[in-house]
């Protein structure tokens, strides 16, 4: 345990993350495909002479600046605030080891906000081909930041040479094996995303039928392309998944429901394209295209949620444990307790925590050490307070306690302690996919204390056994 971190009820740390990241993710591939759109179309409309698109053009940049610029840029923050509170560990270990691309991507990210803001308050003031080359010069921007992210996102589920002491570079971890379908992928959900936001604004916005038609028909490739775009680097994804993480998908029935899931209602999204937009530009409508945007942000975010959750146990495989530990710090856990932290210099919080309110269990020979041995003699319920205090710190990052995501007690129906302990000391054997257990067994044992004061009893109605 190298930080404290964020303690967050009911939808827990994780989820949080998730909640801010996905927001921001069908944003930010609005930004980029959005851009191109914009970049192209523009092109198209100074190129044949056509003021009334130039026009709706205008309309549409200032809608497309202030959701991905303004509302971008915030929940662009928002996911650095959650996971600087929520996961410091990994959010340290991304940024040292990345830090020239965050550097490059903020650069890039200047260009982008610069030429957005030039496209749209110059607009009608600048040479036609200048402005058109404002409109490229913020597309390939925007695109590049895609690019830099990918590499640093894919690095978290599979670092690849990374790994190695030998090969560990930056440039081995930008390049890892999940880098390229998932460029591939989020390129194609740029595109595909773009064109269904797009729809649906100038379905509402626009009044002529031809220019209604003529978005439709002109985005309509594009999306289509995206759609299989994102099918080849969603197969991409699963053929350089590592092993443990394909059995993860395949051991959770909820996780094989979504995946399964993504392809249909991409594959309804391409459908209804080709049906629609391609070979009927005229069924554009509000309804026609919000359908078409609930089905490719339900696709879109479903596909988020499944990237998150096959790194289990981990928050960067085989690097950061979902709990803030490093795989290699668990040995020394169990042997000098959890609560003492892994640094043998200076004092965790968790010790300082513990000293302030069960000095009886400090160490007489070092008041700065914690005598875990100690802990079975104390009263039960404060047995149960210290377990507490590890299952938040152990358990709670991925885990509510009483209901809410993953709520522990709900899984717990009908166990007796000695089932906790036996758990707990396999933890990451059954099932395969949870983080070791890094405490000494007195801790175990009051951690199992906890766990039975909140484990619901066997429920009524069934047959004896």
């Amino acid at each position: 345990m190298h930080y404290p971190w964020w303690y967050v009820p009911v939808i827990t740390a994780p989820m949080l993350i998730a909640a801010v990241s996905i927001v921001h993710v069908l944003v930010s591939h609005y930004a980029v495909g959005g851009g191109l759109f914009l970049a192209v179309e523009t092109a198209h409309a100074y190129r044949t002479k056509d003021r009334e698109y130039l026009a709706y053009l205008k309309g549409h940049t200032k809608f497309f600046v202030w959701l991905t610029v303004v509302f971008g840029a915030i929940t662009g923050v928002g996911i650095w605030w959650t996971i600087g509170l929520a996961s410091p560990l990994a959010t340290e270990v991304l940024i040292r080891t990345f830090v020239f691309g965050w550097a490059t991507e903020y650069v890039f990210f200047v260009l982008e906000i610069t030429a957005a803001f030039i496209f749209l308050y110059y607009w009608g003031r600048l040479p036609e081909k200048t402005h058109v080359a404002v409109g490229w010069i913020y597309a390939v921007a925007a695109w590049i930041s895609l690019v830099l992210i990918t590499g640093i996102t894919s690095f978290m589920l599979h670092p690849g040479a990374w790994l190695d002491p030998a090969t560990r570079s930056f440039w081995s971890g930008f390049f890892n094996p999940q880098f390229l379908p998932q460029t591939v992928a989020r390129t194609g959900g740029a595109l595909l995303l773009s064109s269904l936001y797009v729809y649906l604004h100038a379905s509402i916005a626009l009044k002529e039928q031809r220019l209604r038609d003529l978005i439709a028909a002109r985005s309509a490739r594009p999306a289509l392309l995206g759609a299989l775009l994102i099918l080849a680097g969603g197969a991409g994804w699963y053929s350089f998944m590592p092993e443990s993480a394909k059995a993860a998908l395949a051991a959770a029935a909820v996780l094989n429901v979504l995946a399964a899931l993504i392809f249909v209602l991409t594959g309804v999204v391409f459908v209804l394209l080709y049906l629609g937009p391609y070979r009927n530009p005229g069924w554009l409508s509000p309804g026609f295209a919000g359908a078409l945007v609930l089905f490719g942000v339900a696709a879109f975010s479903t596909g988020e949620f499944i990237r998150e959750a096959v790194r289990k146990p981990y928050v960067i495989y085989n690097v950061v444990f979902g709990n803030q530990i490093l795989p290699n710090e668990v040995a020394e856990l169990r042997s000098r307790g959890y609560l003492e932290g892994a640094r043998p210099e200076g004092r965790s919080w968790t010790n300082a925590y513990i000293a302030r309110h069960f000095p009886q269990v400090m160490d007489p020979a070092n008041p700065t050490r914690i005598d875990e041995k100690k802990f079975l003699d104390l009263p039960r319920s404060e047995q149960i307070k210290i377990g507490e205090v590890l299952f938040q710190y152990h358990c709670n990052d991925c885990h509510a306690v009483h209901w809410g995501y993953s709520a522990v007690a709900m899984m717990l129906y009908g166990r007796t302690e000695d089932m906790h302990l036996d758990m707990i000391e396999n933890l990451d054997r059954a099932p395969f996919f949870m983080p070791p257990w890094a405490g000494t067994r007195e801790e175990a044992k009051v951690l199992a204390a906890y766990l039975a004061s909140i484990s619901p009893p066997r429920p009524g109605g069934m047959v004896p056994q």
